[in-house]
């Protein structure tokens, strides 16, 4: 009796390196079917680097970083450029005034920094008699008391109380909830505007939040338009997060 097999679909992805015109510490590995179009793409990018779509031209280069193709045809599918494992896609950003350009998303010796003695920071608290928390190192002193007491609380009490001490300071990587958001702290202190207390800026690895930096006419930091965010500590749990690659989940 003949035997049948299943015919399962050759695997038609590529393995590539993304590179940036305008971040020259930026690389990331993707593997893409090339059946998935130009356009689509170009929008998968802007999700990673930043760069407008409309914005955006695609370069294929080989292994060496020598040009073969651009990817001018938004219609067209990778296939239509012959790409090899190990080629790699340049993003180029025509965009003169876009958040990529200059360098200062990279070389943070760029931004103006104002730093503060210990002893200064420590002062604060004395303009405000009312307030023992006026500064964000008094506020940890004291929750501190609360995480120590709070071991025979339900697990919610103490997990939230000890969110609150670890977020730390600016450059920290976090996950936001809910969803799971993650990104780099941005800001840590108060923002009147916005109510009393601490507040948390964070921008967001991708395109989830409701600003850049800027709420109600104040400037707290700076990110992309649409990837920033400002929220209480306690949604905030600082640690070892990785970048999430888009292109994990998708089916090859």
């Amino acid at each position: 009796m003949a035997s049948s097999k299943l015919q399962l679909p050759a695997d038609d992805s590529v393995l590539l390196l993304v590179t940036h015109s305008n971040l020259s510490t930026f690389a990331a590995d993707i593997r893409v079917s090339q059946q998935i179009t130009v356009e689509a793409l170009k929008d998968k990018l802007w999700r990673k680097t930043g760069t407008a779509v409309a914005s955006m031209r695609l370069q294929l280069r080989d292994d060496t970083g020598a040009r073969i193709a651009d990817l001018d045809d938004d219609a067209a599918p990778l296939a239509a450029y012959s790409p090899y494992n190990g080629y790699r896609i340049h993003v180029v950003d025509l965009d003169p005034s876009s958040l990529t350009s200059g360098g200062w998303l990279e070389d943070t010796s760029l931004v103006d920094k104002y730093k503060i003695s210990d002893e200064a920071y420590d002062k604060l608290g004395s303009k405000f008699p009312h307030d023992q928390s006026s500064n964000f190192r008094k506020f940890k002193e004291k929750m501190a008391p609360k995480i120590s007491t709070s071991e025979d609380k339900e697990d919610g009490f103490e997990t939230a109380a000890s969110d609150l001490t670890i977020v730390s300071q600016v450059g920290d990587r976090c996950e936001v909830e809910p969803g799971a958001k993650r990104g780099t702290v941005k800001f840590v202190g108060r923002a009147e505007a916005l109510g009393r207390g601490f507040w948390v800026g964070v921008q967001y690895d991708e395109p989830l939040g409701k600003h850049d930096g800027m709420v109600k006419g104040t400037r707290f930091f700076e990110c992309p338009q649409g990837h920033g965010a400002i929220v209480r500590p306690e949604k905030v749990k600082v640690g070892d997060y990785p970048e999430r690659d888009p292109f994990e989940e998708e089916e090859i």
